[in-house]
């Protein structure tokens, strides 16, 4: 997948939790929840938008991370949507296997810049 591709896909899922947050009840608790992922689940897209800007390897790897972990908060909330039942499971399971999806693209990125970073470090060293 490239960086334009993946980024696209994470637009999509920022408008999928926006679309979602407008639907939830008008409840304390679902208002609460919903400013909580909101955020957390429209950051990703800016976060990865600003990553491909990077100024290096490190600059980048660090951005990926804060992608990581507004994916992983989103997980969080909508695992709690679902089992509150503030929204019906069936509507919900597919945006939580995106986000899952995304969380593990993400995740595998890291872990490659990372071998990336430790590669170039090495030979740095070696010289």
């Amino acid at each position: 997948m490239t960086k334009k591709e993946l980024s696209e896909r994470l637009t999509v899922f920022a408008v999928r939790i926006v679309k979602m947050v407008d639907s939830m009840p008008n409840t304390i608790s679902s208002i609460a929840i919903a400013k909580q992922i909101v955020r957390s689940g429209t950051s990703p897209s800016a976060n990865y938008r600003a990553a491909c800007l990077a100024k290096s390897d490190k600059d980048f790897l660090n951005k990926l991370k804060m992608v990581e972990e507004e994916l992983d908060e989103t997980n969080h909330w909508l695992d709690i949507i679902m089992r509150t039942g503030m929204l019906p499971t069936g509507r919900m399971s597919e945006l939580h296997i995106e986000s899952q999806e995304l969380l593990n693209i993400i995740s595998k990125s890291i872990l490659t810049m990372k071998a990336k970073i430790n590669a170039d470090d090495a030979k740095k060293n070696s010289k």
